[in-house]
């Protein structure tokens, strides 16, 4: 059984990761809030540092680059974990829709200006929606594979998987663009559980 949703998503994880977190998040909260101000190719990481009272250095210590800083966030352990605590005999749809279900409303609940922003920059800027593929590739996506393979006893690498991963990725995007779509009126948990639902019936039209 999954635990109760904490009142911050970052006290899921371990001390040492939860300081270094939350001091990108302080940077990415300062960030977030001059692009909404001076837009997104009009800020700069120097603007960001100084704002965020860091050097330049320091900022691409956290964030390789100025993309970055838009795409990143500390979700996909809290993902991973969430899942793990699902009981062995669920099936893996049900325990994605419950992981995605309760990290996406924990999010929503905390951190949903932060998540309009930034969804709204990956959409809309060619260079960020770029950067976030790479991401997910090598992020979410490899998560995704693992704890998969990891319930189904099947290996990371298997096509299998990695097919079911990029399906899911795809039913995220989807909810996404969904959302916007609906200037963000519509429940982003909901139309993302709808999509994973509709995914793990097959797809029936």
């Amino acid at each position: 059984m999954s635990t109760p949703l904490t009142e911050d998503p970052l006290d899921r994880l371990p001390l040492r990761e939860r300081k270094k977190l939350k001091t990108r998040r302080a940077i990415q909260d300062h960030a977030l809030r001059l692009f909404g101000e001076l837009g997104y190719d009009a800020t700069t990481v120097e603007q960001i540092a100084a704002a965020a009272e860091i050097s330049p250095s320091t900022f691409f210590r956290y964030f390789p680059t100025k993309e970055d800083v838009v795409i990143t966030d500390e979700y996909d352990p809290i993902m991973a974990a969430v899942f793990r605590e699902q009981p062995p005999e669920i099936p893996v749809f049900d325990a994605l829709r419950t992981m995605f279900r309760e990290v996406l409303t924990q999010m929503y609940d905390h951190d949903k200006q932060a998540i309009v922003v930034r969804t709204k920059i990956m959409a809309s800027e060619p260079t960020v929606r770029a950067r976030m593929f790479d991401s997910m590739r090598h992020g979410t996506l490899a998560v995704i594979n693992e704890i998969v393979a990891e319930r189904t006893g099947r290996d990371p690498d298997d096509r299998l998987v990695h097919a079911t991963g990029w399906a899911v990725l795809g039913v995220l995007q989807a909810a996404m663009y969904a959302w916007l779509d609906s200037e963000t009126t519509l429940n982003l948990p909901d139309l993302v559980d709808e999509n994973l639902a509709f995914l793990a019936a097959g797809c029936p039209l």
